[in-house]
C-alpha cells in the first residue's frame, strides 16, 4: 500500500503542494493519503480531485488533481482575510468576559471555501483511502476521522484549527466532542498511515529538523503565538518523523496488532524555517511558496535516484 503523508503548517500549506507536484512527477500514485492541519486540507482537496477525476474517466490524472490543488492556494488564499477575520477588541472583550471566547480570527472565509470545493459524496465515492488528525480538547486524544464518519467536514475544519487564533470546533454541535488542530499531539501522521498497512510512503512535511531564529519580536503577540507553536511543531514533527525513520530497526506493536513488515520511506521537509505570516501574505508569497516546494522537492528527489 502506497501512501502520501502530509505534515501540518499552515500557510506553509502552499510549499507542500509543490513538494506533492514533484512527488507525482516521480510516477508515485498513492492509495492512501493522510494528513493533519494544513496537510488535512490538502489531503481532502487530492482525494476529492482523485474522486472527480474517477468519477468522470474511470482513471486518475494525479498531474491534473494536484494542478487543481495549486490553483486552489493560488487563487483562493491570496490574503489574511481569505483564512479568517480579526474579531474587533470589543468583541473579543465581551467574548472572554462571558467566558464565549471563540479564536481570534472569524474562520468563516475559509469554512467557505471548503464547503464550496470539497464535496463530501465524492470523499466518499473516491477509490483513495482519506484519514485527518485532530485532537479532542475535553479528553486531548488524537482522532483520525475519514470521509464515512458521520460529520467528517467537522473533523476536517477542526484539524486546521489553530488554537487560540481559531475556534474549536464542536463535532456535530456536541461541546463534548470539541476539537482542535492535530498538531497538538502528531504533526506528521506516519504512525496512523504505517498501523493501516502503508508499507511504501512519501511523507512532506513542512518544517525544518532544526528551527533557529535568531531575532524575533516576542512582545508582538500574533508573532509570539507563531513562534511558541512553531517551536512545540517542530518538536513533534522530528519525533514523529524520526519514530518512522526507526521502524524498520525495531520490532514494535500498536494497538495489539504486530507489524513486522518494512516500510520504504521518503522524507521531504525545507532545510530551512520557510516564512510566511499569516497576518500579512500576498498572493505573489503564496506562489513563491509553491515554487520552492516544487523546486525543493524536484532536487531532492533527484538526488535520492
Amino acid at each position: 500500500m502506497k501512501a502520501l503523508v502530509l505534515g501540518g503548517g499552515s500557510l506553509k500549506g502552499s510549499w507542500q503542494a509543490g513538494a506533492i507536484q514533484a512527488v507525482l512527477d516521480t510516477g508515485f500514485k498513492p492509495d492512501m493519503v493522510y494528513g493533519i492541519s494544513a496537510g488535512a486540507l490538502n489531503a481532502a482537496f487530492i482525494v476529492n480531485e482523485a474522486g472527480r477525476s474517477y468519477q468522470e474517466n474511470g482513471v486518475i490524472d494525479w498531474q491534473l488533481v494536484n494542478k487543481k490543488l495549486i490553483s486552489f492556494w493560488i487563487n483562493n488564499i491570496t490574503k489574511p482575510d481569505d483564512i479568517g477575520i480579526l474579531k474587533s477588541r470589543f468583541q473579543l472583550g465581551i467574548d472572554t468576559i462571558l467566558s464565549r471566547f471563540d479564536g481570534l480570527l472569524d474562520t468563516n472565509p475559509l469554512h467557505e471555501r471548503l464547503r464550496e470545493y470539497i464535496t463530501p459524496a465524492l470523499l466518499r465515492s473516491s477509490p483513495i483511502k482519506l484519514k485527518v488528525g485532530s485532537v479532542n480538547i475535553n479528553t486531548g486524544q488524537m482522532h483520525y476521522a475519514g470521509p464515512l464518519d458521520e460529520h467528517f467536514m467537522d473533523y476536517l475544519r477542526a484539524s486546521s484549527s489553530i488554537p487560540v487564533i481559531m475556534p474549536v470546533i464542536q463535532i456535530g454541535g456536541d461541546h463534548r466532542n470539541a476539537h482542535l488542530d492535530g498538531g497538538l499531539r502528531e504533526v506528521v501522521p506516519l504512525k496512523q498511515a504505517i498501523l493501516d498497512g502503508a508499507t511504501e510512503i512519501y511523507a512532506i512535511a513542512t518544517h525544518p529538523e532544526v528551527d533557529n531564529k535568531s531575532d524575533i519580536n516576542y512582545r508582538n503577540f500574533f508573532t509570539l503565538i507563531d513562534r511558541i507553536k512553531d517551536i512545540s511543531v517542530s518538536q513533534f514533527e522530528n519525533n514523529d518523523i524520526e519514530w518512522a525513520e526507526h521502524y524498520n530497526e525495531n520490532i514494535l506493536s500498536l494497538g495489539g496488532i504486530s507489524l513486522n513488515r518494512k516500510i520504504d520511506l521518503k522524507v521531504l521537509r525545507p532545510k530551512d524555517k520557510l516564512d510566511i505570516n499569516l497576518t500579512s501574505f500576498s498572493t505573489n508569497e503564496i506562489k513563491e511558496m509553491v515554487k520552492q516546494g516544487y523546486e525543493y522537492a524536484y532536487e531532492e528527489l533527484k538526488k535520492s535516484k
